[in-house]
């Protein structure tokens, strides 16, 4: 099959695949959304909790980071059914990834707030403010702009896992992928096709994640 031809093939199947995309799209921004602040929240804890409240997160952080997203989206599909929570296949997916997010924004906040000098702590103490006053005004911002970085890396690898969905039954693009090619054998021309846009969506992510890092960079 020529080109044309395969470019034919896709064309006739726009529908689904346009389908596809969009679940991905929303998948890994729903996600991203909400497992992004409850990773702040995480980081915030480990560097400021109590220790008993730090144990208990720590041990949340740490057995994420340790479990394979293919095991925790299929714990968060089929353990909680088992227990009584009910969740669509749709709502498990997400509900794994922001866990998975949250995990990974825990621990680069957390390394972040670890990496800015004590001596801005004390000076904003002696300013008179409080401790929320001295975290929102003078260490999360600085905490926010050393993580983007890494950040774009963790929103990346959430779009990645979003094909893992396909395991459960959402029909994101490469599961709406593969049920094109079970119709057109055409599994080189499609497989390309679903790689090209996973590779256009985080070279977009990166590309902005770069642009705001230059526009809240501090002038040298």
């Amino acid at each position: 099959m020529d080109i044309m031809q395969a470019l034919n093939a896709v064309w006739a199947a726009r529908m689904p695949l346009l389908d596809g995309f969009g679940y991905t799209i929303l998948i890994s921004t729903v996600s991203i959304l909400l497992g992004t602040p409850l990773g702040v929240v995480v980081g915030v804890i480990l560097s400021y909790g109590n220790p008993v409240l730090r144990f208990f997160v720590r041990l949340y952080s740490d057995f994420l980071r340790g479990t394979p997203v293919f095991v925790l989206i299929l714990a968060c599909y089929y353990i909680l059914s088992i227990i009584g929570i009910q969740l669509s296949a749709m709502h498990a997916g997400v509900f794994a990834l922001t866990l998975f997010c949250s995990s990974h924004v825990g621990e680069i906040v957390q390394g972040a707030l670890k990496a800015i000098p004590k001596g801005q702590t004390e000076a904003a103490k002696s300013v008179g403010l409080t401790f929320f006053g001295t975290f929102f005004s003078v260490l999360l911002p600085q905490a926010l702009r050393m993580i983007l970085p890494t950040w774009v890396t963790t929103a990346t690898e959430i779009v990645k896992a979003s094909t893992l969905l396909s395991v459960i039954g959402v029909v994101e693009l490469l599961l709406a992928a593969q049920q094109v090619i079970s119709r057109t054998y055409l599994s080189l021309e499609l497989y390309f096709f679903a790689g090209l846009i996973f590779f256009l969506i985080n070279f977009a992510i990166e590309k902005a994640g770069r642009f705001v890092e230059r526009k809240v960079s501090l002038p040298s």
